[in-house]
């Protein structure tokens, strides 16, 4: 889903109190199965469906509905945007009482990880119905959509594929050439290049909740977990910790505690590069109208050469709930507006979702240059990488990894302890948290 100032402040509690108010509930949920929802006759498409979203995405859901409307004579779809703040806490009652939840809801992707892990028959398995979409879909998307044992209990909305914006005048001032930086020592030996030239530092980061750690880690193909162990001290994590402690060590980072922070390091040029999801172009063209023509975006750098060029960070899934009386309306919609080209490119030109439908990344919108990034075609770049996101393995445990992860991450950047033996440490306490097993 697009991020706002609001969800990404809040993102790390909500997944936290998911995960606890989950555990918490335990009982007969855990022990039952989702129920399987199979293909139905046109006739089956009728009645009310009721749908949760918000924001941006609740905005799309009430301009698209009534076109399914029209196409399905005698079904309403009602839309409720149920506001950001309270969605996961709404949505968590729901499971655990049983009652309350609507036909369909939306739902953030690593999160809905949390609730399978608690509310295993919280929704419809839609293995059946979606699994001939599956070729079709950003796979790590798609991954965020089912469940340990591979079972399809959503459908996939946007997602946030991952590349570099950065700043096209410094860049030029320092004579540091985007094309030139294909790896992660590339980009540092950059960043060192850039302060020297104009004195601006090079990256923004959170010294509290950081999530680079994490997609430098999807990068390489790989989560906080690997086959259900803990893996925040394998090879791979303790490479993408040693870079952001170069990055600090080189004095390459301004500290920004929270979004506005981070937000107005960028726009007062206290930075010169931001790796973030396809959504922080609309925190640029949204609150940063002014620096129209200084911003470019390059791909990801690589930990080796010929490596993958990009990750992920943010997106969303459209679920059918258990307690739904309309499932296969419900799906109808959801497939109405998550499987159909045109529906995924009007809701990027529009509400500014990017589609993880790949399909809908063919289309010639994408290829339009971008009079904000100087004619660059960013769509585009960010549609390329799109397909070569690594999948990765979520489990219910995430939220209480990530926290100690960001934990670790200040360790290493801020007081200067090591990687490896800070990383090793982590991983045996969320071991500890979890009673997992640890993979490093």
């Amino acid at each position: 889903m697009k991020r706002t100032r609001r969800s990404v402040l809040l993102a790390g509690a909500i997944a936290a109190a998911v995960a606890v108010s989950g555990c918490a509930a335990g009982g007969s949920s855990s022990k039952k199965a989702a129920p399987s929802l199979t293909a139905g006759s046109a006739a089956d498409i009728k009645g009310d469906v009721t749908v949760w979203s918000w924001d941006t995405a609740a905005t799309a859901l009430k301009r698209l509905a009534p076109e399914f409307e029209k196409q399905h004579p005698g079904t309403k779809i009602n839309v409720v945007d149920i506001g950001y703040d309270n969605a996961y806490d709404k949505i968590t009652v729901g499971l655990k009482s049983g009652k309350g939840l609507p036909d369909v809801t939306t739902v953030e992707g690593p999160r809905f990880q949390s609730f399978l892990g608690s509310f295993p028959n919280g929704f419809y398995d839609l293995s059946t119905l979606a699994g001939k979409y599956k070729d079709q879909f950003n796979q790590a998307a798609w991954k965020t959509a089912t469940d340990e044992k591979g079972r399809t209990l959503g459908l996939p909305w946007d997602s946030g594929p991952v590349g570099v914006f950065y700043r096209r005048d410094l860049f030029q001032k320092a004579g540091v050439d985007p094309n030139s930086i294909n790896t992660w020592d590339d980009y540092v030996k950059a960043g060192e290049q850039v302060k020297a030239k104009t004195g601006t530092k090079f990256i923004s980061l959170d010294p509290a909740e950081d999530n680079t750690f994490s997609m430098m880690l999807q990068q390489q193909g790989q989560g906080l977990f690997k086959d259900g162990k803990v893996a925040v001290n394998t090879p791979q994590a303790v490479k993408a910790m040693t870079v952001l402690k170069q990055l600090s060590d080189k004095g390459l980072v301004d500290w920004a505690r929270g979004w506005d922070a981070n937000v107005s390091s960028t726009k007062t040029g206290k930075s010169a590069t931001t790796p973030q999801a396809v959504w922080w172009g609309g925190t640029l063209t949204g609150e940063m109208k002014e620096m129209s023509g200084k911003w470019g975006v390059f791909p990801l750098p690589a930990f080796e050469q010929g490596g993958v060029r990009t990750s992920n960070n943010g997106g969303s899934l459209l679920t059918v709930t258990s307690q739904t009386k309309n499932p296969k309306t419900a799906w109808a919609f959801t497939e109405f507006m998550l499987a159909n080209t045109a529906n995924q490119v009007s809701m990027l030109k529009n509400e500014g979702l990017f589609p993880a439908f790949l399909p809908a990344l063919k289309d010639p919108f994408i290829a339009r240059p971008d009079p904000y990034y100087g004619g660059q075609a960013v769509n585009k770049v960010f549609a390329d990488l799109s397909s070569s996101v690594p999948p990765i393995e979520y489990t219910k445990d995430g939220a209480k990894a990530r926290e100690l992860v960001w934990t670790a991450f200040a360790g290493v950047a801020l007081r200067g302890k090591d990687p490896k033996a800070t990383l090793d440490s982590t991983a045996k306490q969320i071991a500890a948290a979890t009673g997992r097993q640890t993979a490093g």
